[in-house]
């Protein structure tokens, strides 16, 4: 289950983020979006609008970004769209954080399937660098997030630490991924072990002549 956020005191939110605009080019990229939709249905740009002023926000911050109340406002009068449907559109979908988050917002997935195949070891590793979840680590590196399935369930564990997800891990290689975070390296993309995307370990089981070419079974059949 998602750790629920800790959301500021509104009235600073406010006092910091009352001016939100979109800098030029996040401007030219929203009316963009919105004209992807036919008249009188600008309302559904909501989605892909709030990741843009999270983004920003982001940048901003040098963060992974979030949503202040006075953002989510911002985008309900572009949109001519109530302040409440915003909010609800925010609140419903994880992708959204709420409430400040660090540089980088490392969710773990701790569903039945990731838990069976390591997700403490996970934790474990994530608790050694000094995250507890919910938090943000003094340096305003990470934050530790515990979340439902982000499916990728055949690459058992795994988390997304903001745009990637990082799968078949083990507590070391967790670690090694939090270690070169740390010092700004970017780590490997996708599955730690030997295996392209979700393939079987140690190459296909079947259909191997598919490996390299466009192989015609229909002969053998």
């Amino acid at each position: 289950m998602a750790d629920a956020p800790q959301i500021p005191d509104e009235a600073t939110v406010r006092a910091e983020w009352g001016d939100f605009a979109w800098t030029p080019e996040n401007a030219a990229q929203a009316d963009k979006v919105i004209a992807r939709y036919p008249p009188g249905r600008q309302q559904s740009a909501v989605m892909p609008l709030l990741d843009l002023a999270q983004r920003q926000v982001g940048a901003q911050t040098n963060t992974q970004g979030w949503l202040p109340i006075p953002v989510m406002e911002y985008i309900g009068r572009q949109l001519d769209m109530p302040y409440m449907r915003v909010y609800e559109v925010a609140t419903f979908y994880t992708m959204y954080n709420l409430a400040p988050v660090g540089r980088y917002h490392v969710q773990v997935c701790g569903t039945t399937p990731c838990m069976l195949r390591g997700s403490d070891d996970v934790l474990a590793a994530c608790k050694a660098k000094g995250m507890h979840k919910g938090g943000t680590t003094a340096d305003g590196l990470f934050t530790l997030t515990e979340v439902e399935c982000l499916g990728a369930c055949a690459n058992a564990p795994m988390v997304q630490i903001n745009d990637d997800n990082y799968e078949d891990l083990t507590f070391d290689t967790m670690t090694a991924i939090l270690d070169d975070l740390a010092a700004g390296k970017q780590p490997k993309i996708g599955p730690q072990i030997e295996r392209q995307t979700s393939c079987p370990e140690g190459g296909p089981t079947s259909l191997k002549e598919m490996v390299s070419e466009n192989h015609d079974y229909r002969g053998s059949w």
